[in-house]
């Protein structure tokens, strides 16, 4: 069930309508654990006891590591068993036939061959996200940061809330559970700011997203069989796909939460306009990036241990980061790309880059990125490689017999960093502040009255449920 679709939409008004109905703080949130889990059923309700499983063993284990403060090994061992339990059934289903295939692949290179057990495993959606969620529960109540929450009711739906449960935002359970305790007044919602950000994302998903995926699809299908200047037409179009479907799940998130009564971090924070990639991952998927400092980086030792141990520790949570993105070779590429450039911005680069002008470092960020997303969206590492030679390397792809790409979609990028560049500044945001509620009504109303026309034929699932 998508955000963009009309069942979703009679979904959540039943959902809005019944939990302000209600008086009881318990029993909307009762409602609510019931909605979460009936949307996720939607997908495939076989993978429910997953999300159980998960929400059992953490309420078992926090109160295990809490109550074990004074016995190290008892509470290590509770520790383990979260953070085995749960990276277990991540790894099974996500990364089971990854494993073996590579494992394979070394063995045959020293001289062994053997016959890898492929399993066909259907991967549950949004199980890299709420696995997250779930384990930042535990990690922080090791970390001394919280205390074992005394309702399972809260925790269960601290795990499957709806909203953010299949793409994120990553919520950790220090900024959800203590939500939970208060009953929600619908005077505090923003309903205005949460139906801008909600239609917001809404256009960017069904009326950039979508009709670009085609497009990107085609490309990336046989990035040999077209042009240099087709090759980077189609990966700038996936650049522009990729934030405009996962930024629009964002926005709808946090959007439906609000209105719901709670409030859910930011992931997403204009990071084209960026001026190095360190301050790129601090304004794309934020919450997976401070997910991995709060739980990785810093545990492993994040600056504290001399430049050296600084730099392997972003190496390593660059190459995770990849590897959480995806079971195969080209994301790992993909994340060691940033972590490689984080390390040379800090041995020297960073400085270089400080002397240019604020435009060129503008570039750099987005060059780096385009062309890393190479790796990101091609089904293999020879695919990335065939797109990237397309680009770098153009003076052989100039045969009149090779596929094109309509120029006329570049058009649709100078487009959509404009509007971007308009959001960045704020215009469009301080209008509708302005206006009483009528108008900002009638304004909604004949903006989606406007894009109705050019929302696409088809839906198309987001990007994210994939990982």
């Amino acid at each position: 069930m998508l955000f963009v679709e009309s069942r979703f939409f009679v979904f959540f008004l039943v959902v809005f309508l019944v939990h302000w109905a209600l008086p009881w703080h318990r029993a909307r949130k009762v409602w609510l654990l019931a909605a979460s889990y009936t949307f996720y059923a939607a997908w495939d309700w076989r993978f429910l006891g997953l999300i159980l499983a998960s929400t059992f063993l953490d309420w078992f284990a926090g109160r295990g590591v809490f109550h074990a403060a004074e016995h190290t090994f008892r509470r290590r061992a509770w520790l383990f068993a979260s953070i085995a339990g749960n990276l277990g059934l991540l790894g099974f289903f996500k990364y089971y036939n990854f494993f073996v295939e590579s494992g394979a692949a070394l063995l045959s290179t020293i001289g062994f061959e053997v016959s890898a057990p492929i399993l066909s495993i259907i991967l549950p959606v949004g199980i890299s996200f709420y696995t997250f969620q779930t384990l930042s529960y535990t990690l922080d109540i090791h970390f001394g940061r919280l205390k074992p929450t005394r309702s399972l009711l809260d925790l269960a739906l601290f795990v499957g809330f709806f909203p953010q449960l299949v793409a994120g935002p990553i919520v950790r359970a220090i900024q959800f559970l203590p939500q939970l305790e208060t009953k929600k007044r619908f005077a505090d919602v923003p309903v205005r700011a949460a139906l801008a950000l909600f239609f917001f994302g809404f256009v960017k998903k069904t009326c950039f997203s979508d009709h670009l995926a085609p497009v990107v699809d085609q490309m990336f299908a046989d990035p040999a069989a077209f042009d240099a200047a087709s090759a980077w037409l189609g990966t700038v179009l996936f650049y522009l796909q990729l934030y405009c479907d996962f930024s629009a799940y964002s926005d709808m998130a946090i959007a439906l939460a609000l209105l719901l009564g709670y409030q859910l971090p930011l992931n997403f924070d204009f990071p084209y306009f960026t001026r190095s990639i360190g301050e790129f991952w601090q304004h794309w998927h934020i919450t997976l990036g401070s997910w991995f400092r709060a739980y990785v980086y810093i545990p492993l030792g994040g600056n504290r241990r001399g430049v050296g141990r600084t730099y392997i520790n972003l190496l390593v949570v660059f190459l995770l980061s990849g590897l959480w993105h995806g079971a195969h070779w080209n994301f790992v590429i993909w994340g060691f790309i940033h972590g490689a450039f984080l390390v040379l911005e800090g041995i020297g680069l960073g400085a270089w880059l400080e002397r240019r002008t604020v435009w060129t470092r503008r570039l750099y960020v987005n060059l780096v990125w385009i062309l890393s997303l190479t790796f990101f969206r091609s089904a293999d590492v020879d695919g990335a490689l065939a797109c990237l030679t397309r680009m770098l390397w153009p003076f052989g792809a100039q045969d009149p017999a090779l596929a094109t790409l309509p120029s006329v979609w570049w058009l649709a990028v100078a487009g959509f960093l404009l509007v971007h560049w308009t959001m960045k500044l704020g215009l469009i945001e301080r209008a509708l502040a302005r206006l009483p509620d009528w108008a900002f009504a009638t304004t909604l109303g004949a903006a989606t009255a406007l894009a109705m026309p050019w929302i696409a034929a088809t839906d198309t699932p987001f990007i994210y449920f994939q990982f």
